[in-house]
């Protein structure tokens, strides 16, 4: 009996017709610098270098994680793709770099046209936020690797910032300010451990609405991972900040002295903010220790600043201006000899 790629659990055709979908939702995200449309072997973008006097590019990969399956459980799909956006374009903006352009990889374990459209419909919508153009990608058919229902995600993509305007935290100085932009909760990270102590240990639906929440579970779950490139693109403008860091898996707790001189300790102080109550909520359901909260959660900071302290009424003042919820959290003191990076007091 004649067996087809079909019958094998693959439909070319089902692929061919998403291609439709994708190109049109890309081309709402496209900028100057595209080349050509979707469907190519290559993704096509011209950096216009007159534009620069010594360009660099920067470039970020991540993925969404076990967010996913609570996607998949609700069976909603059109935010996921905000997340994957987010993750990345998060990395590179704390470098002062502005997105150019954004692939994705979607590999699925049966290629649902809706499912898929909507993936990609977020993944459009991330990249306007983070003024990229989604300019290639792959879907891949993939039974046998992954359930009917499962999906993963991955994106990449591609920034540039003039060489002496590069920002990696060789600047701070003893003496700087640390300002925190909110979060919108749980961003794309402790997810396995969120399922783990809410859906595991405790049985929650997710359909369930919350009184400490103020909506139900799932929507809170879901709700997509703040893009903060237009925030930090305008501060960058007019303010010599002297380090950015995305608050990502690990927390304030790993990421923040990932971008510290030796020299140099964050002395963070908790009670300068309110985490949103999911955090709280968390926590109590799953008597997780504080410093675990601190090394896994963003627990309400997405996003950190060091500048000078003369500065710091100004930048707050502009965050306000972008609708930017921040708080000062603390300030660089000089490290002592074996002693940690970061300090909570």
């Amino acid at each position: 009996m004649a067996v087809t790629y079909r019958d094998a659990g693959v439909d070319i055709a089902e692929a061919t017709s998403l291609l439709q979908n994708i190109r049109s939702l890309a081309k709402t995200t496209f900028r100057s610098g595209v080349l050509g449309e979707i469907g190519g072997f290559g993704a096509f973008f011209h950096l216009n270098v007159h534009k620069y006097t010594d360009p660099v590019l920067v470039s970020s990969t991540d993925g969404v994680g076990t967010k996913i399956k609570i996607a998949v459980a609700m069976n909603k799909h059109d935010t996921i793709g905000i997340d994957l956006v987010a993750m990345c374009a998060n990395d590179i903006i704390v470098h002062g770099a502005t997105p150019l352009f954004f692939l994705d990889y979607l590999a699925m374990g049966r290629l649902r046209q809706e499912v898929a459209t909507q993936i990609i419909k977020g993944i459009s919508t991330g990249c306007l936020q983070a003024r990229c153009a989604l300019i290639g990608g792959e879907t891949a058919e993939m039974p046998g690797m992954y359930q009917t229902d499962d999906y993963d995600l991955a994106g990449f993509i591609v920034g540039v910032v003039e060489r002496n305007r590069i920002i990696d935290g060789s600047e701070i100085a003893v003496g700087d300010r640390l300002i925190g932009i909110a979060s919108s909760g749980l961003h794309a990270n402790g997810f396995s451990l969120v399922r783990k102590v809410l859906l595991e240990q405790h049985g929650l639906s997710l359909e369930e609405y919350q009184p400490l929440l103020g909506r139900t579970l799932g929507e809170e779950l879901l709700q997509p991972t703040r893009i903060y490139v237009d925030a930090i693109l305008n501060l960058v403008r007019d303010f010599p900040l002297a380090g950015l860091a995305h608050i990502t898996g690990g927390g304030l707790t790993e990421n923040l002295p990932r971008i510290l001189p030796q020299s140099c300790q964050a002395v963070i102080h908790r009670r300068q903010w309110s985490p949103p109550p999911i955090f709280s909520f968390l926590q109590e359901k799953g008597d997780i220790p504080e410093a675990e909260m601190w090394r896994v959660f963003n627990n309400g900071i997405g996003m950190v600043i060091v500048v000078g302290e003369e500065y710091v009424q100004d930048v707050l003042q502009r965050l306000a201006a972008l609708q930017e919820t921040a708080y000062i959290l603390g300030e660089i003191v000089r490290r002592k000899s074996g002693s940690e990076p970061l300090l909570y007091a």
